[in-house]
């Protein structure tokens, strides 16, 4: 063992190591044991670091991580799945209303649980929600409810504008119609809307939808017009409204509209009279549409520009709002000879070309009104003329012509007997009404239905 020639006591092996040096002892002197110190305590490295900054924010992130999963999860099965409603149920959106007001009613009338997850899928996509009124079905998802919303499938009214109401008639029925709103500035033109039925959401105005049934009758008038037959006596399509009308409130059987059209179109281009009572009752009363009660005898010779028995040829304006089938029917009306037609006890017409013809189907006519009249009983009182089956229109009430036919101008004139005349003056003062003219009003149990005006078959008796 070597020395390094230290004084401490201490020797160190051949390994370098220190040992504690033992000092000689004379013999037989006990060794005496001499404690070794003890181990160096082990060095301390710092802790921290780079390594422990990754760990911790590798830890927080898979915490998060969690918890976004399982917020994203949530979100997916309170998005998608079936919501709480238990019943279709509809709801009105006021104009205005933010996205948490919107949400929290939808939660309290039952159609999500959670508004947080409603409020987040809006601002999320960056979504706007309409106003409006709204139908959400039974169990609706909230996405099917935010998807109903932002596209703004709104519930949909509809009003149905039958044919032949004049322009003021339409008008107050949307006046009536508490779904629309705002006032009617202007009664818009006779013969410038279109009877169709209207669909609408709530809150639409009125103006608005005048608007659009305007549109729709020039849209559906230009297309008529484009197919109409060439050789017509009709230069405009204001011509083709104004006898589209008058076919309108003549006939309301679709089967009979062309061929009656093709009276009319027939007397025009012969140069005769139309001769039809709903332009004498229009001339009367303007767009009223209706007087309430019969049309007197003076009346039917009274002049007004829409008196056709009266003035030549068409009335200045639409007497009413013709539909598109009345509109087909002057366009292309049926290829006869007729000039005159009756009623055939049916509720429909017999069609003639000629004066004997026509004279065999009054004569039918005036059998059927006997039977009739026969059959009622006893007690019911009459309150009207019949009228009688006259070319296009011609009134029984009139005075009597000649027995014999007659032709002034160009336009015949036909016997009525003088003892029908004197039999209707006999039933009382009432006697002058040939036909109850009250269409549209609470008198006529055929509430806005349009009618033959020459057929009493189809128009409702007075009541007392």
């Amino acid at each position: 063992m070597a020395n390094d020639g230290s004084d401490n006591g201490e020797t160190r092996s051949g390994f370098g190591r220190l040992i504690p040096r033992v000092a000689p002892r004379s013999p037989g002197e006990a060794i005496k044991a001499v404690p070794a110190p003890p181990p160096p305590a082990p060095e301390r490295r710092p802790r921290g670091g780079l390594l422990a900054s990754l760990s911790a924010a590798f830890t927080v992130l898979l915490f998060a991580g969690l918890v976004l999963v399982g917020l994203i999860a949530f979100f997916k099965r309170e998005y998608a799945e079936p919501g709480p409603l238990a019943a279709d149920k509809v709801l009105i959106i006021r104009s205005g209303a933010g996205v948490d007001q919107i949400a929290e009613q939808l939660r309290r009338e039952g159609v999500i649980d959670h508004p947080i997850v409603f409020q987040a899928a809006i601002y999320a996509q960056n979504l706007k929600v309409n106003a409006g009124e709204y139908l959400f079905k039974a169990n609706v998802s909230m996405q099917a409810a935010i998807q109903t919303l932002v596209e703004g499938k709104s519930v949909l009214h509809s009003l149905t504008i039958p044919e032949g109401l004049t322009s003021e008639q339409i008008v107050q029925r949307l006046m009536e119609n508490d779904i629309l709103t705002g006032q009617v500035r202007e009664t818009p033109r006779e013969g410038t809307l279109l009877p169709e039925t209207y669909k609408f959401a709530r809150g639409m105005t009125r103006e608005r939808l005048l608007q659009h049934m305007a549109s729709e009758q020039k849209r559906v008038l230009g297309e008529i017009w484009t197919r109409r037959s060439n050789d017509l006596p009709i230069k405009s399509q204001q011509d083709l409204v104004i006898l589209a009308s008058v076919v309108e409130k003549e006939t309301g059987r679709a089967d009979e509209r062309t061929r009656v059209a093709g009276v009319f179109i027939n007397r025009l281009q012969r140069k005769m009279k139309l001769q039809s009572d709903p332009t004498i009752v229009y001339g009367l009363v303007g767009g009223k549409g209706t007087l309430g009660r019969g049309i007197m005898r003076a009346e039917i010779q009274q002049a007004t520009p829409y008196n056709t028995y009266v003035i030549e040829g068409l009335p200045p304006t639409p007497i009413a709002n013709p539909g598109r089938a009345a509109m087909e029917a002057v366009a292309n009306p049926s290829r006869t000879r007729d000039l005159y037609f009756v009623a055939d006890g049916s509720g429909g017409h017999a069609f003639a070309e000629t004066l004997e013809q026509h004279n065999r189907n009054v004569s039918r006519w005036r059998q059927i009104e006997t039977q009739r009249r026969d059959a009622a009983p006893a007690a019911t009182p009459v309150d009207r003329v019949e009228p009688e089956a006259l070319p296009a229109g011609q009134r029984s009430d009139l005075p009597a012509p000649p027995t014999t036919a007659a032709v002034e101008g160009g336009v015949e004139s036909y016997p009525v007997p003088a003892a029908r005349l004197s039999a209707a003056a006999a039933r009382g003062p009432r006697a002058g009404r040939a036909f109850d003219a009250s269409e549209g009003t609470p008198r006529d149990p055929l509430l806005n239905q349009t009618y033959d005006l020459n057929s009493p078959h189809t128009v409702p008796t007075l009541r007392p």
